[in-house]
């Protein structure tokens, strides 16, 4: 247990340095960004808490909301560089919404066509939202195909249809894909969503099996997304 527990220390800064390192080589600026962010947050706040609390408060204060700032503005670059790499790659909005966690089932690659291109689904409480990514007016053709697939097992529940690609009309790049899900209204209960789910089984039973990728098949989504990850560096 204890070896465990220090094999994850040493696996934080790696993961931390990995990031940091993503986003220098798509903004060049990025150590003088957060260190900026660090002095004026942090010097703004340390300053107040100096005079109206105590000298020693102050500093605390300003060092952690420095501190705050600073990871906050990291995280986000750092994502829009994990984006950037992604963008105009098969399989990008499959990565982004791996980010989906609690309260969404998320299943990649549910209609493939030969000109790789791909429809992705989400189930969470607005629905049933399907993803296609590809050439956006083949695209289109799969989506409604695959949404009277799905409107025959779902009954009334809603069925939306995203087109994700960088430019178009009606559609969503894949930097906002995630937020665009998130905003979509909750319109069934959780209860409902696990009953859709068991519905789905049906319709995915009777779909002919796609190609099986090479190596090792995941056995749980952290290792799917890290296998997805490792496909993407590997392009």
């Amino acid at each position: 247990m204890a070896r465990n527990k220090a094999a994850s220390k040493k696996r934080e800064p790696n993961r931390l340095l990995q990031a940091y390192r993503l986003g220098k080589e798509h903004d060049k600026w990025l150590g003088l960004i957060l260190l900026g962010c660090f002095v004026v947050a942090g010097g703004a706040v340390g300053a107040l808490g100096w005079f109206f609390i105590h000298p020693i408060a102050g500093v605390v204060l300003g060092v952690m909301v420095g501190l705050v700032v600073a990871m906050y503005v990291f995280g986000r670059r750092v994502e829009r560089a994990g984006y950037a790499r992604l963008e105009g790659r098969t399989g990008a909005a499959a990565s982004a919404l791996g980010i989906l966690r609690r309260g969404w089932q998320v299943q990649t690659a549910v209609a493939v066509t030969k000109n790789q291109d791909l429809v992705h689904r989400v189930v969470g409480r607005p629905g049933v939202i399907l993803v296609g990514e590809g050439n956006p007016h083949r695209v289109r053709n799969l989506l409604v195909a695959e949404k009277k697939k799905h409107a025959r097992v779902v009954g009334q529940t809603p069925i939306y249809d995203i087109v994700v690609a960088d430019e178009g009309e009606n559609t969503v790049p894949v930097t906002r894909l995630v937020k665009h899900i998130q905003k979509l209204p909750r319109t069934i209960q959780p209860a409902d969503v696990t009953d859709l789910l068991q519905r789905l089984k049906a319709l995915d039973a009777v779909r002919p099996p796609l190609p099986m990728p090479k190596g090792p098949m995941p056995t749980s989504p952290r290792q799917a997304r890290s296998q997805n990850r490792q496909s993407l560096r590997g392009r």
